[in-house]
Protein backbone atom coordinates (compact mmCIF):
# COMPACT_ATOMS: atom_id res chain seq x y z
CA UNK A 1 0.00 0.00 0.00
CA UNK A 2 1.80 3.36 -1.12
CA UNK A 3 2.44 6.02 1.53
CA UNK A 4 1.65 8.82 -0.48
CA UNK A 5 -1.25 9.70 -2.46
CA UNK A 6 0.17 12.62 -4.29
CA UNK A 7 3.85 13.21 -5.12
CA UNK A 8 4.21 17.18 -5.89
CA UNK A 9 7.51 17.35 -8.36
CA UNK A 10 8.51 21.50 -8.65
CA UNK A 11 6.56 24.29 -8.50
CA UNK A 12 7.75 25.67 -4.96
CA UNK A 13 8.70 29.43 -4.98
CA UNK A 14 7.72 33.13 -3.57
CA UNK A 15 5.25 35.61 -5.54
CA UNK A 16 4.83 38.99 -4.50
CA UNK A 17 1.29 40.27 -5.50
CA UNK A 18 1.09 44.05 -6.71
CA UNK A 19 -3.11 45.11 -6.85
CA UNK A 20 -3.31 47.49 -9.55
CA UNK A 21 -5.82 49.79 -10.79
CA UNK A 22 -6.12 48.05 -14.19
CA UNK A 23 -4.64 45.43 -16.80
CA UNK A 24 -2.28 46.40 -19.12
CA UNK A 25 -1.14 49.14 -16.62
CA UNK A 26 -0.64 52.38 -18.82
CA UNK A 27 3.03 53.66 -17.68
CA UNK A 28 3.12 56.65 -15.18
CA UNK A 29 5.97 57.51 -12.65
CA UNK A 30 4.25 55.98 -9.79
CA UNK A 31 1.16 54.66 -8.85
CA UNK A 32 -0.89 54.55 -5.04
CA UNK A 33 -2.55 51.14 -4.36
CA UNK A 34 -4.49 49.18 -2.81
CA UNK A 35 -4.73 46.88 -0.78
CA UNK A 36 -1.44 47.13 -1.47
CA UNK A 37 1.95 44.34 -2.14
CA UNK A 38 2.12 41.43 -0.12
CA UNK A 39 5.53 38.80 -0.98
CA UNK A 40 3.99 35.36 0.34
CA UNK A 41 4.76 31.46 -0.32
CA UNK A 42 2.92 29.51 -3.10
CA UNK A 43 3.61 28.91 -6.52
CA UNK A 44 1.85 26.20 -8.46
CA UNK A 45 3.28 23.23 -7.15
CA UNK A 46 2.83 24.36 -3.43
CA UNK A 47 -0.60 25.32 -4.25
CA UNK A 48 -1.39 21.64 -5.89
CA UNK A 49 0.47 20.09 -2.66
CA UNK A 50 -1.79 22.79 -0.56
CA UNK A 51 -4.78 21.73 -2.24
CA UNK A 52 -4.86 17.74 -2.35
CA UNK A 53 -3.75 17.85 1.44
CA UNK A 54 -6.51 20.00 2.77
CA UNK A 55 -8.92 17.71 0.56
CA UNK A 56 -7.70 14.65 2.70
CA UNK A 57 -4.93 13.10 0.46
CA UNK A 58 -1.80 12.21 1.83
CA UNK A 59 0.69 14.73 0.06
CA UNK A 60 4.36 14.84 -0.37
CA UNK A 61 6.44 17.97 -1.82
CA UNK A 62 9.92 17.50 -3.62
CA UNK A 63 11.77 20.12 -5.11
CA UNK A 64 14.96 22.47 -5.27
CA UNK A 65 14.93 25.42 -2.94
CA UNK A 66 17.45 27.90 -2.09
CA UNK A 67 19.15 28.97 1.52
CA UNK A 68 17.43 32.34 1.61
CA UNK A 69 14.62 34.58 2.50
CA UNK A 70 12.16 33.33 0.18
CA UNK A 71 13.38 29.47 0.96
CA UNK A 72 12.59 30.44 4.14
CA UNK A 73 8.50 31.48 3.91
CA UNK A 74 8.57 28.29 1.76
CA UNK A 75 9.49 26.09 4.24
CA UNK A 76 7.25 27.55 6.82
CA UNK A 77 4.65 27.44 4.34
CA UNK A 78 4.94 23.65 4.19
CA UNK A 79 5.38 23.28 7.99
CA UNK A 80 2.22 25.33 8.63
CA UNK A 81 0.14 23.39 6.70
CA UNK A 82 1.63 19.73 7.52
CA UNK A 83 2.65 19.13 4.44
CA UNK A 84 5.84 16.90 4.32
CA UNK A 85 8.41 18.83 2.37
CA UNK A 86 12.06 17.47 0.27
CA UNK A 87 14.24 20.07 -0.43
CA UNK A 88 17.21 20.28 -2.55
CA UNK A 89 19.65 22.83 -2.39
CA UNK A 90 19.05 25.36 -5.21
CA UNK A 91 22.36 26.87 -5.67
CA UNK A 92 20.70 29.85 -7.70
CA UNK A 93 18.08 31.18 -5.14
CA UNK A 94 14.37 30.00 -4.64
CA UNK A 95 11.99 30.42 -7.06
CA UNK A 96 10.28 33.94 -7.55
CA UNK A 97 8.16 35.65 -9.16
CA UNK A 98 6.19 39.38 -9.29
CA UNK A 99 2.22 38.75 -10.06
CA UNK A 100 0.35 42.19 -11.14
CA UNK A 101 -3.32 41.67 -10.28
CA UNK A 102 -6.25 44.18 -11.67
CA UNK A 103 -9.70 44.99 -10.53
CA UNK A 104 -11.53 42.01 -12.15
CA UNK A 105 -8.73 39.48 -11.27
CA UNK A 106 -6.79 38.70 -13.92
CA UNK A 107 -3.15 38.67 -13.28
CA UNK A 108 0.26 39.17 -15.52
CA UNK A 109 2.79 37.21 -13.79
CA UNK A 110 6.47 38.02 -14.47
CA UNK A 111 8.95 35.28 -13.43
CA UNK A 112 12.50 35.64 -12.75
CA UNK A 113 14.42 33.27 -14.84
CA UNK A 114 17.63 33.90 -12.98
CA UNK A 115 17.88 31.39 -10.38
CA UNK A 116 17.56 28.22 -12.23
CA UNK A 117 20.57 26.50 -13.93
CA UNK A 118 21.07 24.07 -16.75
CA UNK A 119 22.91 21.65 -14.69
CA UNK A 120 20.14 21.42 -11.48
CA UNK A 121 18.63 18.27 -10.82
CA UNK A 122 16.32 16.87 -8.96
CA UNK A 123 18.92 13.59 -7.69
CA UNK A 124 17.09 10.35 -9.34
CA UNK A 125 17.50 8.06 -5.96
CA UNK A 126 15.26 10.82 -4.18
CA UNK A 127 12.82 10.76 -7.20
CA UNK A 128 12.59 6.97 -7.47
CA UNK A 129 12.05 6.29 -3.44
CA UNK A 130 9.30 8.61 -3.39
CA UNK A 131 7.74 7.64 -6.72
CA UNK A 132 8.10 3.84 -4.96
CA UNK A 133 5.70 5.34 -2.12
CA UNK A 134 2.99 7.38 -4.21
CA UNK A 135 0.18 5.89 -6.15
CA UNK A 136 0.42 9.41 -8.42
CA UNK A 137 2.46 12.36 -9.07
CA UNK A 138 1.86 15.94 -10.47
CA UNK A 139 4.14 17.43 -12.11
CA UNK A 140 5.06 21.20 -12.01
CA UNK A 141 6.70 22.26 -15.25
CA UNK A 142 9.52 24.27 -13.62
CA UNK A 143 12.91 23.45 -14.11
CA UNK A 144 14.38 20.41 -13.46
CA UNK A 145 11.30 18.60 -13.58
CA UNK A 146 10.98 17.74 -16.94
CA UNK A 147 14.24 15.14 -16.30
CA UNK A 148 12.10 13.25 -13.58
CA UNK A 149 9.49 12.22 -16.05
CA UNK A 150 11.13 8.91 -17.30
CA UNK A 151 11.91 8.21 -13.62
CA UNK A 152 8.21 8.58 -12.62
CA UNK A 153 7.33 6.05 -15.28
CA UNK A 154 9.67 3.57 -14.60
CA UNK A 155 8.24 3.71 -11.41
CA UNK A 156 5.27 3.02 -12.28
CA UNK A 157 3.15 5.87 -11.13
CA UNK A 158 0.39 8.37 -13.26
CA UNK A 159 1.15 11.53 -13.83
CA UNK A 160 -0.54 14.59 -14.14
CA UNK A 161 0.56 18.56 -15.05
CA UNK A 162 -0.58 21.83 -15.87
CA UNK A 163 0.92 23.55 -18.68
CA UNK A 164 -0.78 26.51 -17.50
CA UNK A 165 -0.84 29.15 -20.69
CA UNK A 166 0.63 27.21 -23.19
CA UNK A 167 0.10 27.70 -27.11
CA UNK A 168 0.53 24.64 -28.22
CA UNK A 169 3.83 25.13 -29.94
CA UNK A 170 6.30 26.42 -27.90
CA UNK A 171 8.75 23.00 -27.30
CA UNK A 172 9.45 23.40 -24.06
CA UNK A 173 6.40 21.99 -22.31
CA UNK A 174 6.37 18.99 -24.75
CA UNK A 175 7.87 16.92 -22.33
CA UNK A 176 5.76 17.22 -20.04
CA UNK A 177 2.30 17.16 -22.38
CA UNK A 178 3.23 13.91 -24.13
CA UNK A 179 4.80 11.99 -20.53
CA UNK A 180 1.75 12.62 -18.38
CA UNK A 181 -1.58 10.27 -18.35
CA UNK A 182 -3.22 13.71 -17.12
CA UNK A 183 -3.17 17.01 -19.09
CA UNK A 184 -4.32 20.56 -17.68
CA UNK A 185 -4.06 23.30 -19.75
CA UNK A 186 -5.53 27.10 -20.04
CA UNK A 187 -7.65 27.65 -23.06
CA UNK A 188 -6.45 30.92 -22.79
CA UNK A 189 -3.46 31.24 -25.26
CA UNK A 190 -4.95 28.48 -27.35
CA UNK A 191 -5.98 29.30 -30.84
CA UNK A 192 -7.91 26.32 -30.89
CA UNK A 193 -8.03 24.75 -27.69
CA UNK A 194 -9.84 21.29 -29.58
CA UNK A 195 -7.33 20.58 -32.00
CA UNK A 196 -4.48 20.74 -29.59
CA UNK A 197 -6.12 18.75 -27.04
CA UNK A 198 -6.46 15.98 -29.78
CA UNK A 199 -2.96 16.32 -30.39
CA UNK A 200 -1.54 16.09 -26.83
CA UNK A 201 -3.62 12.50 -26.80
CA UNK A 202 -2.49 11.50 -30.45
CA UNK A 203 1.11 11.77 -29.86
CA UNK A 204 1.34 11.34 -25.77
CA UNK A 205 0.39 9.24 -23.15
CA UNK A 206 -2.46 10.93 -22.16
CA UNK A 207 -5.98 9.33 -20.96
CA UNK A 208 -7.72 12.42 -19.91
CA UNK A 209 -7.19 16.43 -21.35
CA UNK A 210 -8.56 19.23 -19.47
CA UNK A 211 -8.56 22.74 -21.27
CA UNK A 212 -9.78 25.33 -18.59
CA UNK A 213 -11.39 28.29 -19.67
CA UNK A 214 -12.00 29.98 -16.34
CA UNK A 215 -15.50 31.50 -16.32
CA UNK A 216 -16.20 29.51 -19.95
CA UNK A 217 -16.00 26.35 -17.54
CA UNK A 218 -13.30 23.22 -18.68
CA UNK A 219 -13.24 20.99 -21.82
CA UNK A 220 -12.49 17.12 -20.97
CA UNK A 221 -11.47 15.48 -23.47
CA UNK A 222 -11.63 11.52 -22.22
CA UNK A 223 -11.70 7.95 -24.42
CA UNK A 224 -11.99 10.56 -27.35
CA UNK A 225 -14.86 12.64 -26.25
CA UNK A 226 -15.01 16.07 -25.83
CA UNK A 227 -17.59 17.63 -22.92
CA UNK A 228 -18.01 21.03 -21.66
CA UNK A 229 -17.89 21.34 -17.92
CA UNK A 230 -19.62 24.72 -17.29
CA UNK A 231 -18.03 27.37 -14.26
CA UNK A 232 -19.45 27.35 -11.10
CA UNK A 233 -20.51 30.59 -9.99
CA UNK A 234 -18.53 32.13 -7.72
CA UNK A 235 -19.65 33.23 -3.88
CA UNK A 236 -18.48 36.90 -4.70
CA UNK A 237 -17.20 38.63 -6.82
CA UNK A 238 -13.52 37.49 -8.12
CA UNK A 239 -10.68 39.41 -6.22
CA UNK A 240 -7.53 37.60 -7.63
CA UNK A 241 -7.68 34.51 -9.85
CA UNK A 242 -3.98 33.18 -8.56
CA UNK A 243 -4.49 29.60 -7.41
CA UNK A 244 -7.58 28.98 -9.10
CA UNK A 245 -5.97 26.54 -12.05
CA UNK A 246 -4.15 24.61 -8.77
CA UNK A 247 -7.53 24.17 -6.91
CA UNK A 248 -9.38 22.81 -9.81
CA UNK A 249 -6.04 20.13 -10.75
CA UNK A 250 -6.44 18.89 -6.79
CA UNK A 251 -9.94 18.73 -6.77
CA UNK A 252 -9.85 16.94 -10.40
CA UNK A 253 -7.00 14.33 -9.06
CA UNK A 254 -9.31 13.98 -5.79
CA UNK A 255 -12.25 12.47 -7.84
CA UNK A 256 -9.71 10.29 -9.89
CA UNK A 257 -7.78 8.85 -7.65
CA UNK A 258 -11.52 7.96 -5.92
CA UNK A 259 -12.65 6.10 -9.52
CA UNK A 260 -14.76 8.96 -10.29
CA UNK A 261 -15.91 9.75 -13.93
CA UNK A 262 -13.68 12.37 -15.96
CA UNK A 263 -16.23 14.65 -15.90
CA UNK A 264 -17.58 14.18 -12.60
CA UNK A 265 -13.74 14.73 -11.88
CA UNK A 266 -14.12 18.13 -13.37
CA UNK A 267 -17.20 19.43 -11.48
CA UNK A 268 -14.90 18.94 -8.52
CA UNK A 269 -12.37 20.86 -10.08
CA UNK A 270 -15.02 23.56 -11.16
CA UNK A 271 -16.23 23.99 -7.37
CA UNK A 272 -12.77 23.95 -6.04
CA UNK A 273 -11.91 26.92 -7.99
CA UNK A 274 -14.44 28.84 -7.58
CA UNK A 275 -14.24 28.54 -4.06
CA UNK A 276 -10.79 28.73 -2.77
CA UNK A 277 -10.56 30.89 -0.18
CA UNK A 278 -8.47 33.67 1.05
CA UNK A 279 -4.80 33.62 2.41
CA UNK A 280 -4.32 36.76 3.78
CA UNK A 281 -5.90 39.90 2.46
CA UNK A 282 -6.65 38.83 -1.18
CA UNK A 283 -4.32 36.23 -2.42
CA UNK A 284 -5.81 32.82 -2.60
CA UNK A 285 -5.51 29.81 -2.40
CA UNK A 286 -7.50 26.23 -2.33
CA UNK A 287 -9.91 25.46 0.49
CA UNK A 288 -11.33 22.63 1.58
CA UNK A 289 -14.12 21.07 -0.66
CA UNK A 290 -14.14 17.01 0.83
CA UNK A 291 -17.27 16.38 -0.39
CA UNK A 292 -18.15 17.66 -3.60
CA UNK A 293 -21.26 14.79 -5.10
CA UNK A 294 -23.97 17.39 -4.80
CA UNK A 295 -23.12 19.77 -7.13
CA UNK A 296 -22.28 16.39 -9.58
CA UNK A 297 -25.47 14.45 -9.27
CA UNK A 298 -26.77 17.39 -11.23
CA UNK A 299 -26.71 15.86 -14.87
CA UNK A 300 -27.32 19.21 -17.08
CA UNK A 301 -24.10 20.28 -15.32
CA UNK A 302 -22.10 18.05 -18.14
CA UNK A 303 -23.00 18.62 -21.76
CA UNK A 304 -21.48 16.97 -24.57
CA UNK A 305 -19.20 19.56 -26.36
CA UNK A 306 -19.80 20.44 -30.80
CA UNK A 307 -17.00 21.09 -32.86
CA UNK A 308 -16.36 24.22 -32.12
CA UNK A 309 -14.84 24.77 -28.46
CA UNK A 310 -14.65 28.41 -28.46
CA UNK A 311 -18.13 28.48 -28.45
CA UNK A 312 -18.99 26.59 -25.59
CA UNK A 313 -17.28 29.42 -23.68
CA UNK A 314 -20.98 30.75 -23.47
CA UNK A 315 -22.88 27.50 -21.49
CA UNK A 316 -25.04 29.04 -18.45
CA UNK A 317 -23.06 28.41 -15.10
CA UNK A 318 -23.93 26.15 -12.35
CA UNK A 319 -26.59 28.08 -10.29
CA UNK A 320 -25.55 29.58 -7.32
CA UNK A 321 -28.00 27.77 -5.25
CA UNK A 322 -26.98 24.13 -5.99
CA UNK A 323 -23.20 25.54 -5.66
CA UNK A 324 -23.86 26.79 -1.82
CA UNK A 325 -25.27 23.36 -1.18
CA UNK A 326 -21.98 21.93 -2.57
CA UNK A 327 -19.41 23.83 -0.67
CA UNK A 328 -21.48 23.68 2.96
CA UNK A 329 -21.24 19.92 2.19
CA UNK A 330 -17.45 20.31 1.75
CA UNK A 331 -17.01 22.39 4.81
CA UNK A 332 -18.96 19.62 6.91
CA UNK A 333 -16.79 17.26 5.74
CA UNK A 334 -13.34 18.48 5.08
CA UNK A 335 -10.09 17.56 5.91
CA UNK A 336 -7.51 19.95 7.17
CA UNK A 337 -7.06 23.21 8.06
CA UNK A 338 -9.63 25.70 8.18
Amino acid sequence: MPDIDVLVLGGAGVDTIVYVPELPLPFADSYMIRPGIETRAGQSGDFVALGVRELGLRTHHLDMVGDDREGDLVRALHRERAIPFTEIPLSGGTKRAVNLVGPDGRRLSLYDDSRSRDTDRLPEVTVRALAAASRHAHVAITHPCAYAMPLLREAGVTISTDLHDWDGINPYHEPFALAADIVFVSATALADPERTMRDIAARGRARIVVAMAGAGGAHVLADGELTHVPAVTPPASVVDSNGAGDAFASAFLLGWLDGEDPRRCALYGAVASRHRRPHHHGARRPGPTRRLRPLTDSRACVRPATNDVPSLKSSPPVPAPLAARAVAASRNGSAGSA
